[in-house]
């Protein structure tokens, strides 16, 4: 008796041995669970750290890639305008010795004009024909002197003293004296070959002394009536400022353009090209 009862008693012992061992294992796996679990929320906070810390560096270094591209459309907006002020500077500077090429010129033909006066005053008497009773020397009076005659204003003798007779009148400022020298000039010389820079003069004589209507008729006049001129480019070029000076743009522009088409290469098509965009400028303001 007493031995089947520590059998059941061994048996017993047995049994709950072997129920208890399960569940300490199953209580094993469930602490090691939850220390991975724990593990991965470290884990997932940590990287949520590293994200947070990456957004602050992203959003600094956009900040500053915007500041420097502000900077750099600020640079490049200043450099554009100084572009642009040095290329406005140029094309005054260019006007400027255009202007200056225009008035060497001018001061050139003055100075052949007057070096062909003073050869022309220079010259010796012609030798006097004995067939010719016109041009015998006249009897000198009683003292012995000869009075001093004027010489003719230039015609009677040859186209080009009367020519230069003419422009001495214009470059001293005698306006009035030039437009009667030039315009007797067209009409005694009509088939000379100064002709056409006579009657170009007679639209600079009047264009010089302000009346810029009477200037635009004589540069008409030289269009119409001498259509192949050496002058027509400045022609053209004079009467587009001519008209611009008495509020007549469109006519003005028209004749700019007409001297930039037809002469470009020219110092008229040059200085009208600079008109036209003085002219443009304005307009745009």
């Amino acid at each position: 008796m007493k031995r089947r009862l520590g059998l059941l008693c061994s048996v017993a012992i047995l049994l709950a041995a072997s129920a208890a061992t399960p569940l300490a294992a199953g209580n094993k796996e469930h602490q090691q669970m939850m220390a991975d679990i724990r593990m991965l929320q470290q884990q997932n906070q940590l990287l949520q750290a590293q994200l947070a810390a990456l957004a602050d560096v992203l959003k600094t270094v956009t900040t500053r890639l915007d500041e420097q591209a502000g900077v750099s459309r600020r640079a490049a907006a200043d450099q554009k305008a100084q572009v642009d002020t040095l290329a406005s500077d140029l094309r005054v500077v260019r006007e400027k010795v255009d202007e200056t090429n225009v008035r060497l010129t001018s001061l050139s033909q003055e100075g052949e004009a007057l070096r062909v006066m003073q050869a022309s005053a220079a010259a010796p008497a012609a030798p006097v024909s004995p067939a010719d009773p016109s041009s015998a020397t006249p009897t000198a009076p009683a003292g012995g002197q000869v009075p001093s005659v004027p010489p003719p204003a230039g015609f009677g003798a040859s186209p080009a003293r009367a020519f230069e007779s003419a422009r001495a009148d214009y470059y001293a400022g005698q306006w009035t004296l030039a437009v009667q020298g030039f315009e007797s000039y067209i009409k005694t010389f009509p088939k000379s070959d100064l002709t056409d820079d006579a009657q170009y003069y007679v639209g600079e004589t009047y264009y010089s002394s302000g009346r810029f209507k009477e200037a635009v008729a004589a540069y008409d006049r030289l269009i119409a009536t001498y259509p192949a001129s050496n002058t027509l480019p400045d022609a053209y070029y004079k009467r587009g400022l001519a008209l611009g000076t008495l509020g007549q743009v469109p006519q003005a522009r028209e004749s700019f353009e007409f001297v930039i088409k037809n002469y470009p290469d020219s110092d008229a098509g040059r200085l009208a090209k600079q008109a036209l965009d003085r002219m443009s400028r304005v307009g745009r303001q």
